[in-house]
């Protein structure tokens, strides 16, 4: 019984490692920002 509980925390650990580990190594500065967007259209050509 003993045994099983071991490996139970032993998985929730390595569970909660990885969580961790993928949530919080990511880019010093966090991530890049999108580069801003052009909504307007172009404007019409002059007759």
């Amino acid at each position: 019984m003993g045994l099983i509980l071991l490996e139970a925390l032993l998985a929730l650990a390595l569970l909660v490692a990885i969580v961790w580990w993928t949530m919080f190594s990511g880019r010093k500065g966090g991530e890049l920002k999108a580069p801003p967007r052009d909504d307007e259209p172009p404007p019409p050509p002059a007759p």
